[in-house]
C-alpha cells in the first residue's frame, strides 16, 4: 500500500497516542476511557480528507493503545506509511537562492525525509536562516536573518514551546519600492520544528505572514 501520512499528521497521531497512554495511566472508569478512545479515534480520522478501508484499518488501531509498548508498536506500523519530503540537491538550492553567492548548504545526506515538513537550517557565520516549503503549490525557498534568543519561547511554525530565535525577512512590498521587515520567533533546530509540528497550515501561515 502507497504511503498516505504527512509527517505533520504522524506528529499529531503520535500525540494522540500519549494521549490515550495518559488516560490509561490516570483513569479508571471504563465509560471515560470508552469516550477518550472514540475522541482520540475521530481526531485521526478527521486529519485526512479520504481513507481507504485499508488504510482506516490501520489507523482505528490506535484505540488499542494502552501503554508505551502498544504505542511504539502501533507507530513503528503507522512510520511505514508516512510520505518522504521531496529530495531536492544542491543544484536545486542554489537555484532558489541566486543572489546568495556562498550558500551554506544542510547536511542533505542526513535527513530523514519521512521526518520533514520542511527543509530548514542556519548559516550561524551569515546570521541566516533557510526555508525550503511547499508554498502555493510550488516548492520555494525562503531566506531571513536569524539571531538566537538566550530564552525559550513559543515558535511560530510548530506552537510549542522550545528554544527559539528571531527570524525576520524583507520583501518589497509598498509602491515606493521601499523594503518592508516582517519576524517572528521560530525554532533554532529546524529538525526538532519538524517533530514537534502537528499542523502543515501552522507552516503555511508562518510563510504568508513572512514573506507576502
Amino acid at each position: 500500500m502507497d504511503a498516505f501520512i504527512r509527517n505533520d499528521q504522524y506528529n499529531f497521531i503520535n500525540y494522540q497516542t500519549q494521549v490515550l497512554i495518559n488516560g490509561y495511566a490516570t483513569v479508571n472508569d471504563l465509560g471515560v476511557l470508552d469516550a477518550l478512545k472514540s475522541l482520540v479515534r475521530d481526531k485521526v480520522l478527521n486529519l485526512f480528507e479520504e481513507l481507504s478501508p485499508q488504510q482506516v484499518r490501520i489507523i482505528e488501531k490506535i484505540i488499542d493503545i494502552k501503554d508505551s509498548d502498544h504505542a511504539e508498536d502501533f507507530l513503528t506500523e503507522l512510520r511505514e506509511y508516512v510520505i518522504p519530503y521531496r529530495k531536492v540537491n544542491e543544484t536545486t538550492l542554489k537555484k532558489m537562492f541566486p543572489k546568495v553567492k556562498k550558500l551554506k548548504m544542510p547536511a542533505l545526506k542526513e535527513l530523514e525525509y519521512k521526518e520533514l515538513s520542511y527543509l530548514g537550517w542556519n548559516d550561524y557565520g551569515q546570521e541566516s536562516k533557510y526555508i525550503v516549503a511547499e508554498f502555493e503549490g510550488k516548492l520555494k525557498g525562503f531566506k531571513g536573518t536569524f539571531k538566537n534568543s538566550s530564552k525559550k519561547g513559543i515558535c511560530a511554525i510548530c506552537h510549542t514551546f522550545s528554544s527559539v530565535g528571531l527570524y525576520v525577512s524583507q520583501s518589497r512590498k509598498t509602491s515606493r519600492g521601499t523594503f518592508v521587515k516582517k519576524g517572528n520567533y521560530i525554532c533554532q533546530d529546524s529538525m526538532e520544528c519538524n517533530g514537534k509540528l502537528k499542523d502543515l497550515k501552522k507552516l503555511e501561515n508562518f510563510i504568508q505572514r513572512v514573506n507576502h
